[in-house]
């Protein structure tokens, strides 16, 4: 018995299901049930039936899979897997930039930590972020966190401005 063999008895002697990243090695799409992005996962996450999940991809993408599933184990097999964007805003800092602005609406960028979504009143992707931020109204103050370039490039197209934490992913940098 090879080592996929052995990985494909085991899912199913656990009710185990793999959600792997795009980003993941060839190898890991390869065992795994399912392969997106991040939101993609996350409503493959909300809809299995497997007892685990095991996500082949960063801490906030582990977190939203707990999150949408408080009863199941969900794994994350490398602990040091982090995102440079969801790095860039941490809980300490960003609370006390919140406390700033506390009249502000705190939109966030699914891309982030358990403990930002925490402190935030929305939660969005890059294709929701649009329609979020066109339903708060026109009077309050918006916070966008934590992806600035997301923020700006919200902030040109809706003629709408925000405060921006000044996070970045390294990669989208890069571009």
């Amino acid at each position: 018995m090879d080592i996929f063999d052995e990985i494909e008895s085991l899912k199913k002697e656990k009710n185990a299901v793999i959600l792997a990243h795009y980003y993941q090695d060839g190898e890991i799409q390869d065992l795994a049930d399912f392969v997106g992005d991040s939101l993609e996962l996350s409503k493959k996450a909300a809809t299995t039936n497997a007892d685990i999940i095991v996500f082949a991809g960063v801490h906030f993408m582990a977190e939203t899979a707990k999150i949408l599933n408080p009863g199941k184990k969900v794994l994350l097999p490398d602990l040091d897997a982090g995102c440079s964007l969801a790095d860039s805003c941490q809980p300490i800092p960003f609370a006390k930039f919140k406390s700033l602005h506390p009249n502000a609406v705190v939109v966030t960028y699914i891309n982030c930590s358990a403990e930002i979504k925490a402190l935030s009143d929305y939660i969005c992707t890059s294709s929701s972020a649009e329609k979020i931020i066109r339903h708060i109204p026109a009077n309050k103050e918006i916070i966008f966190a934590p992806d600035k370039n997301l923020g700006a490039y919200l902030q040109k197209k809706l003629g709408r401005p925000m405060i921006l934490w000044q996070g970045s992913c390294m990669v989208h940098e890069i571009f």
